[in-house]
C-alpha cells in the first residue's frame, strides 16, 4: 500500500505533465501564422503563457485518460480550447470595468501590460479562437459539434458570463447562500464540469460515465472556487499571484463573507467529498481525479 506522500508525489508529477502537454499544444497552436494577427500576436501570446495552474485543462487530459486508457489528440486541442476561454475571462475579469486588478498569475495583468482596448481585444480573439481550433482541428465534425456546443453553454450566458453578470450586480449588497451558490456555480463550477464532460467525450464516455463527470466536474469547480474565497481572506498576494483581500474592499459576495471561514471550510469538504464519491464506478483509474479533489482543500494559491 502506498504512502499518503508517495501518493501526493505521484499526483503532482502527473499534473506537471499534464500542464507540460497543454502547454505544448498551446504553443504549437500559437505558433501558427494564419490563427492570430501581427498586432495581436505579443498580447496573446503574454495571456496565455503565463503561469497559470491550467487545472481546467488538465482535468480534460485526465478525464479523457480515465475513460480511454490514453490521451488523445482531440483532448489535447479541447484542452488547448478550455485554457484560452479561462484565459480570455481572467483578461476581462480584470479590467477596470469589472474587478480592477493590475496582477494576474504573479504578473501584470494584459491591460496595464498593453492598454485596456489591447486587453479586450486579445480575450476577443482568445474567446474565438477556442471554437476555430475545437470546429477544425476535432476529427469528426460530430464531435466537433459536441465540444463547441458543451463549451459554449459553460462558458456563455447560461454559464460563466451570467455568474459574471449577477457577481457585479451583487457587489455591495446581501446576498444568501442560495444566491452565492448561483453566483459561483455559473462563473465557476459550469467551466469545471465542462472540462470533464469534454475530457470524457474526446475519450468515448457513454452516458451513464457523462453524468457522473457531470457532476464530479461541478462539485470540484464549487469547491475550487469557495477555496478561492477562503485564500482570498488568508493568503497573500504573493501565493495568490494576484492582489489579495481585494474582494472584501469591493464587497463581493464570497462564502468567507456570506457563510464565516469556518462554514466555508465544512463546505469544501463536503464538496470535495461528494466529487470524490461521484467517480466510485471508475475505480482506479480515477486516482488522479480523486486526488485534485482532496488537494483543493489545501490550496495555497
Amino acid at each position: 500500500m502506498k504512502s499518503d506522500s508517495k501518493v501526493k508525489r505521484e499526483f503532482e508529477g502527473d499534473l506537471e505533465r499534464k500542464v507540460k502537454l497543454v502547454n505544448k499544444t498551446l504553443k504549437e497552436i500559437l505558433s501558427r501564422k494564419d490563427l492570430i494577427s501581427k498586432e495581436l500576436r505579443e498580447p496573446v501570446r503574454y495571456a496565455l503563457t503565463g503561469p497559470g495552474k491550467r487545472i481546467r485543462p488538465a482535468i480534460v487530459l485526465w478525464c479523457c485518460e480515465m475513460v480511454s486508457g490514453k490521451i488523445n489528440r482531440d483532448a489535447q486541442i479541447a484542452a488547448a480550447a478550455i485554457e484560452m476561454i479561462h484565459t480570455y475571462s481572467l483578461i476581462h475579469d480584470d479590467l477596470p470595468a469589472m474587478d480592477d486588478d493590475d496582477y494576474r498569475r504573479g504578473r501584470l495583468t494584459c491591460h496595464k501590460k498593453f492598454d485596456e482596448a489591447t486587453a479586450i481585444l486579445t480575450g476577443d480573439a482568445l474567446l474565438t479562437l477556442a471554437f476555430e481550433v475545437l470546429a477544425k482541428e476535432i476529427k469528426s465534425p460530430v464531435m466537433a459539434a459536441r465540444l463547441v456546443g458543451e463549451l459554449a453553454e459553460a462558458a456563455g450566458p447560461a454559464g460563466m458570463v451570467a455568474g459574471q453578470m449577477a457577481d457585479l450586480n451583487y457587489e455591495k449588497k446581501d446576498a444568501d447562500e442560495k444566491m452565492l451558490r448561483y453566483i459561483h456555480t455559473n462563473k465557476t463550477a459550469k467551466m469545471f464540469r465542462c472540462a470533464a464532460v469534454i475530457g470524457g467525450m474526446c475519450g468515448g464516455a457513454n452516458e451513464k460515465q457523462l453524468k457522473r463527470l457531470r457532476e464530479y466536474g461541478l462539485k470540484v469547480g464549487l469547491g475550487f472556487q469557495i477555496a478561492d474565497d477562503i485564500l482570498d481572506v488568508c493568503g497573500t498576494s504573493k501565493q495568490l499571484g494576484k492582489t489579495s483581500g481585494k474582494d472584501a474592499r469591493q464587497g463581493k459576495q464570497t462564502y468567507p463573507a456570506v457563510v464565516g471561514l469556518e462554514k466555508s471550510r465544512e463546505l469544501a469538504g463536503k464538496l470535495a467529498y461528494e466529487a470524490v464519491a461521484a467517480l466510485k464506478p471508475f475505480g482506479e483509474k480515477a486516482e488522479a481525479l480523486r486526488q485534485l479533489a482532496e488537494s483543493l482543500l489545501n490550496r495555497t494559491r
